[in-house]
Order: C-alpha cells, then structure tokens, then sequence
C-alpha cells in the first residue's frame, strides 16, 4: 500500500513539474489591453520624460552660445587676357572653357593669406573683447569701452585671456591668467604696463557709465595662426552655380554684427585684390608689349635696311611690278612696232600708186577717201603733196581729153609740174621710209633691253620676297602692339573688377541652436524614451493584470474578481465580509458564490478546494472570505486548512492551532475535538494542526477520505485551503478530491508563465470544473461581470507578507507612478 502510494506522489509530482508529453502553449501573444493599461500606468513617466526633454532642450537654448551667420553672393567673370594680347583665337577659347577650376582658383584666393592679411589690416580683429554675463561671456565687437593698444616683446604670450576690472574713469585692474602667474595689478587709464610680455595701454573709448564699471571684461590678444584658424574654421565659400559664375560667402560668428562686418569685409578686400591683380596682369601685359616693341623694332630697322639696301641696288621698290610694267612696254613696242610697219606698208603702197599714177579714181579727186591708210601718215607735207599730185594728175587727165601731152605749152607746164610733184613725193616718202626704220631699229633695241631684264626679274623677285615678309611681318606685329600698349593704357585709367555682387552681406542670421529644432528633438526624445518606457515595461510585463488575460491564457473558467481591499491593514489574512456585507468586496464574493452554483449546485455536498502557485497570491484570504459569504446563505460550512507546512487559516480567525488536521489524520483527536467556531454560526474551521515530516502521505491515507465522508455528514460545503501547488504537490491531491477545484491568480502579482502551470494541471489531471479567480484587482468603478461601483475596493497587502505600502505624500506618489 505505501509502494502504491509513494509511485502516485511521484506521479503527481511529475505532472505538477510539466514532464507531461503535451506540446507546450503557444508564445505570448500582443496584447492590446495590456498594453493599453501598461501606458496608463506609463503616463505619469511619460509626462516626466517629456518635461525633462523641454526642459533639457531649456537648458541647452539657455547655456550653448548662438551663432550667426552673414552671407553674401557674388557673380565672378573670369577673362583670359590672351584676346587682348593680339591673340584673339586662343583668347576666345580660353573664355569659352571658363569652368569650374576657374571658381574654384577664386574661392582659394577668398580664403588665402593675401585676403586673411587684408582682413587683419582692416578690421580691428587683433584683440577680442569679452564681458562676463550672467552665464555666459559675450564678445563685444565695436561695443566695449575700452580698447588695448600693444606692442609685442620678445616673451610676448599670444592668445591669453587677460581680465579687466575698470575701478572708475582713470584705474582699472588686470589680472594676468594663471599659466602666466595671476597676476593682479592696477594701473592708470592711458598709462603704459606690461602684461602677458606685452607693453599694454588701456585707452577708453568713451566716457563710462555706472553699468560699465560693474562688468566683468576681459580681453585676449590674438595670434596670427589663431586669426587664420578663426577664418578657416568659420568662412564658408560654396559655388552656387557654375554655369553662371556665382559664388556665395558666408562667416559664422557669436556676434552677428562681427559675422556682417567680416563678410562686407570681405567683398571689398576682394575688390581691391582683384583690382591689383588686374592692375599687374595690365602692368606685366604693358611691360610684355613695350619689350616686344623694343625687339620688334631692332628687327624691323634691320629688316628695312636690307630692303634699303636692295632698293638701292635693283633701283625698284617692286621687282614684281617691273615684271607687268616691262611686259607691258614690250606689248607697247610690239603695238608701235606693228603701226611703224603698217606705215612702210603704206608709204611703199603710196610710192607703186605714184609710180603707176593711180592716187585716185574718183571724179572729185579725193585721195583721202580712195586711200584711207594715208590718214594714218603723220607727215603733213607729205599728204598735201599727194593731194597736189593726185589734183595735178586728174588735170591732166581732163587736158589730156582735148589735148595731145606736150602739144601746148600749157600741157608741158602740167606735165612738168606733175614731175616736179612725183620727185618731191618721192623724197618725202623716202624720207618717211628712213625715218620708219630707224624707228623700228630703235624700237628693237629697247625690246632686247626689257628682254634682258624681264630674264633677271625673278631672281630679283625672289630677293625681295625674302626681304619682304620679315618687313611686313615686323611692321603688322609694331601696329598691333602699339594698339594694345594704347589699349593697356586706358584699361589701367579706368581698371575695374571682374565680379558683381549680386547679393551683400546681409543681417546675420541665427542657424544654431535652432529653437524650434531643439525643442522638437526635446521633445521627440522625451516621446521616444517614454515610449521606450512603455515597450520595455510592456515587454517586462509578466505578471497578469486583468481577467481578459486570465480568460485568454487558461482553460479554466473564471469565477469572478475580487477587488482590492484598503480599508485597513492587516498582518495575516481576515474575514472582511462580515464587518460590512454590503460592501463591493463582500458583492463580489457572492457573484462568486453564485457562479458556483453553475458549477456545483448547493443542493448537494461539496468539497471545494482552494489553491495557488505560489504563497501571496491571497488562497487564505479567498477560502475565509468565501466561506463566509457561504455561510451567510444558510449553509454550514467549514473550512480546513490543509496548508500544514505554513498554516494561515487560524490567524484569520485569531484562533490557536494546537491541534487539528495532521493530528486528525494520525488518530491522536477526532474531528469534533478539532472543530473551531466563528462568528458565523453555519461556519467552522479546523486549522493545520501541528506541523507534520510527510504531509503528503498523511493527505494520501485513507484516513483523510474517512474525514472527509465524516464532514459531509454535518456540513454542506467543505473548503479546503491547500498549499501552493507551485512549490508542493500537496494541493494537487487535494485538488484530485474536490468537486470545485478554485485557483487563485493575484494580479499584479501572479506571473504570466502561473497561467501554464493552470493548463499543464488541467491535461495533465483531467481537472474539467477547474475554475479561476482574479484576486486583488484594481478597479475604477466596475469589476467582475457588470457589478459596478464608483469606488475600488481591496485588502492590504501587509497579509501577503510583503513590505507595507509606503505612506505620505511621497509614498502617494510613488503608489500613482506605479
């Protein structure tokens, strides 16, 4: 019989540790209601977190330094001057490969020395200025009340802090900083002191007021190196557009006046840099034009020479022009030559007529129109005497009609005189004849002439080709370089820069912090953080806090809510429903007492069971409070309490335990010695008795069934409270026995992973009337199923053992932000 027994509690406990071969339930779901009730609980937190980010987002704005920013933009029209130098071409190809390198040379010639110098030459940026605010320092640029005029020595100690204090109108204090030895001395306005290896005076720049003598000034004396890193580190140039040459400037600055101030600065010393590089880039281009000139007439007065040279040698400027003009004489003489002919032609005509007297034909005796060649002849004599042969002839021949030749002496005179006429015609022709060809020798002389130099014009021609170019060369290059030098001239009269500005510096505007950015990122941290809060509390959420988690976890049926109880303190569980059974608590009992009567009717015995996980979770303080109510409707009922490893039930009913179970179910008493009463007169208990070595086996005899049976005769209910099933396995054989087994679950307190181990009983036991109850529930006017109240309710926690909830007003708060 105990081998029997011992292999059922081994059982038992095998099923009570999960070791059944059931698949195991699913992973947690998401819980929206949870959730919900997660960021409720949350919302003080998050107010906090938001709070705190406004407030962190506060404090940055009030103790970060602004800074400002002034920004300016300019249109840059980069040229090559190789256009202007003569050549155009190449001129206009560099201007048509303008680019990006072109701007990007510019924006380094913004932030190079030569411009850094010119700043440091025209703004007074060699000594900052500071004042001492309430938290912060401030620069005062072109607002302090005093200047430092210094002269650096040998142990000069750049970019030291210096502090001023101005005692009145004529003294002022320095302290020197403490790596130079904090030094503190006094000295006269305008006087001369040393200070950090300088020879400092202090020079006040207008009369002082009350305000200026209370502030706390200092001053530092900046490096050159120090300057050019401020320049680098805050002066931004970006190329706006590349297409259209556009380039924007911007300083950054604590000051927006000394941001403006730097930039306008800026624009004007770049004016005045690209004027210079104008200037010389003219000057170098004048100098380049006046030395070529120099070069270029040495050559051109050689060049001359030796076309002087060949002038005189040839006695021609233009041999290729003597070639047309001597190939033209000689078309010339050949034309005269040809009339010449053509006259011996005709005076040899001329002398046949005369010899055959045939000048004329005609009636009228015009020689002329018979002989129109003898228009041609030049010699005047020698026409009229033909004309007066031909006249004298056509006499003749008319006398000759009357009269026989020499009949009369008048036709002897005729014909002498005819012969007279012929000789002298003969002459004057003879004489033309000679004169013709002592023309055409002449002429033939001068063609063998223009011959022999037409044969040695191209040799000349070449000469003077050769002398030529350089000569026309030297001369082209002197123009132009005259040209230009007279351009160069008026181009450095009237020299202006080659960029615009579009846009000048405008007022300084403040990029950082920015407010609005600030105080969103505050509060969007403050957001992010309390929703952190909420995921991470959610995710850490393992405890079960309201019977829709109860319902959705476990098979088992959920009986009712019992809701919290503040009305007092209490050390151990008591029986609260008869002080005040009108109360939420006490009503919410008897929903559950009802409920019950779904599961077991009342009009047969019943053996209830109460049990839980683990201790705390309120089974002594249900099984007393529930009994009660019980009781209270006429049925007898009583209660056992079967926790014999911690008995709690006599401390309910401020009663002994000396004696009861376990020493019922070891024979020593019967029940009725063990039976304790209450107030209530249909309710009984019987406690734990002394504290027992084998609780199990005792619970496994049949000694515990023979109870049992005994109190069913004289009662109608019997409540068992059993201990925890999560730390023995005691309350499982109970559990096995009992017609209404009830599991207490504790909200906010019961884990999630307890809701399993309901489950695991349930297969593993075959417990089908398995039934829940949610103890120590919160509530804010309603509770259980449609029982509504507009107060909450519940019972210390002092009876679970636990620390007793914090008092006042930091203890309420605390109680509200959980």
């Amino acid at each position: 019989m105990a081998a029997k027994e011992d292999a059922e509690l081994e059982e038992l406990i095998r099923n009570a540790g999960g070791a059944d071969s059931e698949a195991e339930d699913d992973g947690p779901e998401f819980d929206l209601i949870t959730l919900l009730a997660v960021a409720r609980k949350s919302l003080p937190w998050i107010l906090l977190l938001l709070g705190l980010g406004i407030t962190a987002s506060w404090l940055f704005l009030r103790y970060t330094p602004a800074q400002y920013r002034s920004t300016s933009t300019l249109k840059i029209d980069e040229k090559t001057e190789a256009g202007v130098l003569g050549l155009g071409g190449l001129g206009a190809v560099a201007e048509q490969k303008q680019s990006l390198n072109k701007l990007s040379g510019e924006i380094e010639l913004i932030k190079s020395d030569i411009i850094y110098r010119r700043l440091k030459d025209s703004l007074d940026l060699d000594v900052n200025y500071y004042v001492q605010g309430t938290v912060l320092e401030t620069e005062m640029y072109g607002s302090s009340p005093f200047r430092i005029v210094f002269e650096p020595t040998s142990a000069a100690a750049y970019d030291q802090k210096i502090n001023v204090q101005l005692l009145s109108s004529t003294r002022f204090r320095i302290v020197q900083p403490e790596q130079l030895g904090g030094e503190t001395a006094e000295h006269a306005v305008g006087a001369p002191f040393m200070a950090a290896g300088f020879r400092m005076r202090l020079l006040l720049n207008n009369s002082l007021t009350p305000t200026d003598l209370e502030g706390a000034y200092s001053f530092v004396v900046n490096s050159n190196g120090a300057l050019n890193e401020y320049f680098n580190k805050n002066l931004l140039v970006d190329i706006i557009n590349p297409d259209a040459n556009t380039i924007s400037i911007s300083f950054t600055d604590r000051n927006p006046l000394k941001a403006r101030a730097i930039v306008n600065k800026i624009d004007s010393v770049y004016l005045v840099e690209k004027l210079l590089r104008k200037q010389e880039q003219a000057t170098r281009a004048m100098g380049y034009i006046n030395e070529q000139l120099g070069e270029n007439n040495q050559k051109l007065g050689r060049a001359e020479e030796d076309m002087q040279a060949f002038v005189k040698r040839n006695g021609t400027y233009d041999v290729k022009g003597d070639v047309g003009q001597i190939t033209s004489l000689l078309q010339e003489q050949e034309t005269e030559r040809e009339k010449i002919q053509e006259q011996i032609d005709v005076l040899n005509d001329l002398a046949k007529l005369i010899e055959q007297e045939r000048l004329t034909e005609r009636a009228d005796g015009d020689v002329t129109q018979s002989i129109p060649a003898l228009a041609d002849i030049k010699d005047s004599q020698l026409s009229s005497r033909i004309q007066e042969l031909s006249d004298a002839q056509l006499d003749l021949k008319r006398a000759l009609l009357s009269y026989q030749p020499g009949a009369t002496t008048a036709m002897q005179i005729k014909e002498q005189n005819i012969a007279n006429l012929k000789r002298i015609v003969r002459q004057l022709l003879r004489k033309n004849r000679q004169l013709a060809q002592s023309q055409l020798i002449k002429l033939d002389g001068k063609r063998s002439e223009l011959e022999g130099r037409l044969r040695a014009l191209p040799e000349k021609q070449t000469e003077q080709a050769r002398l030529q170019r350089p000569l026309e060369l030297y001369e082209k290059y002197n123009l132009i370089m005259m040209d230009k030098r007279i351009e160069f001239g008026i181009s450095m009269a009237g020299a202006t820069a080659d960029f615009q500005i579009l846009s000048p510096a405008s007022v300084a505007e403040r990029i950082s912090p920015v407010k609005i950015m600030i105080y969103a990122i505050g509060l969007a941290a403050g957001i992010i953080l309390g929703l952190g809060l909420i995921a991470v509390r959610y995710l850490m959420h393992n405890t079960v806090t309201n019977i829709r988690e109860l319902e959705r976890n476990t098979g088992a049926s959920v009986l009712g809510i019992i809701p919290t109880y503040d009305k007092e303190k209490m050390a151990v569980s008591k029986m609260v429903v008869d002080r005040n059974p009108k109360s939420a608590i006490s009503e919410s009992i008897r929903s559950i007492r009802t409920n019950l009567e779904f599961i077991a009717s009342s009009k047969k015995k019943r053996l209830i069971s109460v049990t839980s996980t683990i201790s705390g979770e309120g089974k002594t303080f249900v099984t007393v409070n529930l009994a009660g109510i019980i009781a209270a409707s006429d049925q007898r009922v009583i209660i056992l309490d079967l926790d014999m490893r911690k008995p709690k039930v006599n401390l309910a009913f401020d009663a002994e335990n000396v004696k009861g179970v376990s020493t019922i179910l070891i024979e020593k008493h019967t029940w009725q010695e063990c039976v304790q009463h209450t107030s209530i007169p249909t309710l009984d208990f019987i406690s734990a008795g002394p504290t027992p070595p084998n609780p199990s086996e005792l619970i496994l005899s049949a000694r515990f069934d023979e109870m049992i049976k005994s109190l069913h005769e004289h009662y109608d209910v019997v409540m068992i409270d059993t201990p925890p099933v999560g730390l023995v396995t005691d309350g499982i054989l109970i559990m096995r026995k009992a017609d209404v087994p009830i599991y207490i679950v504790r909200a906010n307190y019961s884990k999630k992973s307890f809701l399993k181990n309901i489950n695991k009983l349930i297969r593993a036991n075959g417990f089908t009337k398995m039934t829940t109850i949610l103890n120590d529930a919160k509530t804010t006017g309603g509770y259980g199923y449609g029982y509504g109240y507009g107060y909450g309710y519940g019972y210390g926690q002092g009876y679970y053992e636990e620390p007793t909830k914090p008092t006042g007003l930091l203890g309420g708060l605390r109680k509200r932000l959980s």
